[in-house]
């Protein structure tokens, strides 16, 4: 039978009390970590380091950078880290051209916001002033445009209604097709009041209406191709389709 080796208490002591040691140095080294970063981490919220730096505007067209960092209310001072994004949202929301924000943070101090805005389909004329219209048919009467967008004069659209319907359809229009809307007028009858006269920049004239517009002028660059070259008129885009050619 193989003899036990007897380990006496007073040989365990010193490995024992090692072993504490060790053990309790690891815990000191944690817990002076912890503490040296949260000193480090109020150094920092306090320090310009935190602050921003840089703001990139991104999806805007329209409405020029100063004009929403201005509305955002952000600026060198603003520590990146207390953006209350809730109220910078609201705040750039008050320019009616904006339709979606979104604000991005981008370490160490960068802020980017992301806009999109709504879709100018034309403009009212208001005595020597042309006022923009967005798709939703909302005017804009006062309001700073850095770059003015290109879209159809709208006359006679004195009813809110109609001029709501209108924007509506020229916001689904395809980009190449409404480029070529030039004017639209508003010509109601007693047996139709949707009734609208266009002319187009290569010099055709459309009559349509505002039920279907949008889906009915999507062929028109159909329609246009199977005329002869050089041939002028009427494009009718009502209950039916059909060229008038006008005499020369």
């Amino acid at each position: 039978m193989e003899e036990k080796k007897i380990v006496s208490i007073e040989d365990r002591i010193p490995k024992l009390k090692e072993a504490r040691k060790k053990k309790a140095n690891r815990r000191l080294l944690f817990y002076l970590s912890i503490f040296f970063l949260l000193i480090a981490a109020i150094i920092y919220l306090q320090s310009p380091l935190s602050n921003i730096k840089h703001i990139e505007v991104t999806g805007n067209k329209i409405i020029s950078d100063e004009e929403i960092i201005q509305l955002s209310g952000l600026s060198p001072e603003t520590n990146i880290w207390v953006i209350n994004h809730k109220q910078l949202k609201q705040s750039i929301e008050k320019n009616p051209l904006i339709k979606e924000i979104k604000v991005k943070r981008k370490l160490p101090q960068s802020v980017q916001i992301q806009i999109s805005e709504h879709k100018i389909v034309g403009y009212v004329k208001s005595e020597l002033e042309y006022h923009p219209v967005l798709e939703s048919g909302m005017i804009i009467n006062k309001h700073n445009i850095s770059n003015k967008g290109d879209g159809p004069l709208l006359i006679n659209f004195d009813d809110e209604e109609y001029l709501k319907r209108m924007a509506k359809e020229l916001g689904e229009i395809p980009d190449h097709i409404f480029n070529l809307i030039s004017e639209i007028s508003w010509e109601p009858t007693e047996k139709n009041k949707y009734k609208v006269v266009l002319y187009m920049n290569d010099g055709f004239i459309v009559h349509a209406t505002l039920r279907n517009f949008a889906s009915k002028m999507k062929t028109y660059p159909s329609i246009i191709a199977q005329l002869d070259e050089g041939e002028k008129g009427i494009v009718h885009m009502g209950v039916g389709t059909y060229f008038e050619k006008l005499e020369k």
